[in-house]
Formats: C-alpha cells, structure tokens, sequence
C-alpha cells in the first residue's frame, strides 16, 4: 500500500506547465452556468451536491475555478477553491480575486485538508485521479463533517479505449494542449469496485455512481461520477451470514488506544475488527488478549496491563455469543500483518474518523468502553465488571 510520489511530484510539475500556457496564450473561457462533471451539458449538474446556500464548499483541483465562481454566484456557497499549480491559480485570481463567498488557495490538497475547518461539500472535477488515494482520502474523511457530501468524477476508460486498472496504481496519460503540445500526467485510473473499497477502507460511503460516457460516435471516453457521504454513524455488521460455530463463541476484543488513535484491522471478509479471539481450554481472559494481540499484531503486552471491561452477550443465529471487552493500557512494538492471520492491515483511528462497517462484536466493545461513540449495532446484554469503563 505504498505511495508513489514520484507520480505526484511529476504530476504537480505537469499542471504547473498546463497552467503557464494557458497563461501565456490567454486562453478565455465562458462562465460556467452548471457543473458539468463529465462532458458539457451531460449529466446531473450541482443538484448532486445538495443544498448549499451558506453552506461551506470545497473545490479540490478547481483549476480556473469556474465551477467554485459559479457555486458562490448562483447558489450562494462559501467556496474554498484549492489548487496546487501556481499557473492555474494565477488565472482564476485574474478573474475571481474579488468574487464574494470565494476564497481562492494555492496549496497541496492534503496538506490544506490536514488543516482546513470541516466542510459540509467536498467536491472535484476530474483532479481526485491526480493524487495518490491512500494520502488524499483520509486526509478528506476527516476534513469531511458527519453527515457531509463528496462528488467526485474519475476517467474509467481514455479516448483510446483503455479501461481501468484492478491496482492502486498510477499509468502515464496524455493532456493535449490548446493550440497545440502535450504533456504527460499520471493518474490512478481505478475501477469503480477499487475506488468503493479505498473509500469504504476510510469510513465514507458511497451512495451512487454514475456513467458519463462521451456523446460523440467513436470516443470511447468515460468518467464515473461518485455521489459519496460520510455517515453520521458508523454501521457493524457480522462477518458472514452463517451463525458462528459454538467452540468459537466466547472470545475477547482488545482495545489498543494511545497518541495515535485505535487499532483496528482489516479482516479478509471486509470487516474492521479489533484484535482478539476466542478463548482457548485452561486459558484466563488476560492471557487471552496478550496472546491474540501478539498473533494478530506482533505486539507485546504483560497480563497485568490488560483492564477487563465487561461481557457482552448476543445471540448469532440461535449461539449464544460471549465477548469479553479489555482495555491495553500498555504495550510495545508496531502493529504490523502476521503470517497466517485473517486480519491485517492495521491502522490507527482518530475516535471521530472510525471506518464504516465494524465487526458487531468490535462494535459493542468499543460502545461498552465509550457509550457516546456514534456506533450501531445489535443490541447485546452487558455486565460491566467492577473495575468499571472509565479509563480513557
């Protein structure tokens, strides 16, 4: 899952010269009087956003910032317009520096989501594809209020007729100039179930997309426009339809929280999970929550640093399920995958930027330990233990 700044760097580089030509040449461009995602007059326009007067917007990529101009002027939005090319910039300054509910802002989207106010629309036209996913979407999730809008559109086949790539990777395009030249971009053109799960992987949710495909015979070009939100409330569910056996209903969650956030893990089915297990013959709950934490995360912790919380029972499919929630209050290492483990990929989350789509028995420790944590799930009887929940 690594990035590739490499792609961004020569990205940046490319727009910069976009930019400056079009300063050099002039280039005019009729006011916009919609949003047109994909190919003029095509498509849903800014109805997809939803209401927006007073509200605060962000155009990430905005280019000339024509779409931003038009949201401030006939919607009454409060737009923040980012781009990173100073060419591009320069030229909406020359046409919008005074525009009222306009802000215009030269900067690397990350780094002005990392340190923006949350916005209630987030949306991009076509330059979401120029930045690596896995540094732009949970800078955006957590820019992004609950509840909040993302649209974006994405290429999903070039005019040669090249499809999408089932990789998180970024291929060589080719943006033609006005008046002629060329110059070469890098994108991640990925199809639409890789774009579902990156953005699912960093708690938003799709809602719809839809096809854009080019009018004219003979133009293979296609865009997919994602309508996205990020959910007030995070959503569990289990791991599959099938109850579970009944030599694996009594196990452990173990909630691994410090200065970087929670752990939580990827399972191979889709669900965010804890670490822990099931208790094995002769085995305590603590020495339970130690070894787990070890198999699953290579990290390291002593019995007597594991606070256990309370149960949880439920019934899954006629099982009688047993979930013993604890608290590691310390531990050493990095979390890291383990050979043989159905869950990986850890990472740490902030308690307001959770991930959709918790394992239910995650869910229910984690709502055991902090009761205000904006979780559903099933319900599940609980009996807090006397040492009580509220550690932090």
């Amino acid at each position: 899952m690594g990035g590739e700044p490499g792609a961004e760097a020569a990205n940046a580089e490319a727009w910069d010269a976009y930019g400056a030509h079009h300063l050099r040449r002039g280039t005019a461009l009729p006011e916009a009087t919609r949003i047109d995602w994909g190919f003029a007059g095509g498509g849903p326009g800014s109805e997809v956003l939803g209401e927006l007067t007073g509200r605060r917007v962000l155009d990430l990529g905005c280019g000339p910032a024509r779409h931003a101009a038009y949201l401030a002027r006939a919607h009454g939005a409060l737009v923040d317009a980012v781009d990173a090319s100073s060419g591009q910039y320069e030229r909406a300054r020359a046409r919008y520096d005074s525009l009222p509910g306009l802000r215009l802002v030269l900067a690397d989207a990350v780094e002005h989501l990392l340190t923006a106010e949350p916005y209630d629309v987030v949306y991009s036209v076509n330059a979401v594809p120029y930045m690596d996913p896995h540094r732009l979407l949970p800078a955006l999730a957590g820019a992004l209020k609950p509840g909040g809008t993302f649209c974006f559109t994405v290429l999903h086949t070039n005019s040669r007729g090249d499809g999408p790539s089932d990789r998180v990777s970024a291929r060589p395009e080719t943006l033609r100039l006005a008046g002629g030249g060329e110059v070469t971009v890098h994108m991640w053109v990925l199809a639409p179930e890789l774009w579902t799960a990156l953005l699912t992987e960093y708690g938003l949710r799709v809602e719809g997309i839809d096809v854009l495909d080019a009018p004219e015979d003979g133009n293979s070009a296609s865009y997919r426009l994602f309508r996205v939100t990020r959910p007030v409330r995070v959503s569990s569910r289990p791991r599959v339809d099938r109850p579970p056996p009944a030599h694996a209903a009594i196990g452990v969650g173990a909630i691994v929280y410090g200065p970087r956030g929670l752990l939580l893990g990827r399972h191979r089915r889709g669900t965010w999970e804890l670490p822990g297990g099931t208790v094995e013959p002769g085995e305590s709950l603590q020495g339970t929550v130690v070894r787990e934490l070890g198999e699953e995360t290579g990290l390291a912790a002593r019995p007597e640093n594991v606070r256990l919380l309370g149960t949880l029972l439920d019934d899954a499919g006629g099982v009688v399920r047993m979930t013993v929630a604890a608290r590691v209050t310390a531990w050493r290492g990095e979390p890291s995958d383990q050979p043989g483990e159905s869950v990986g990929s850890w990472r740490w989350f902030a308690l307001d930027r959770l991930p959709d789509q918790l394992f239910v028995c995650s869910a229910q420790a984690l709502t055991l330990w902090r009761p205000g944590l904006p979780i559903d799930h099933t319900p599940a009887h609980v009996t807090p233990f006397g040492t009580g929940t509220g550690d932090g």
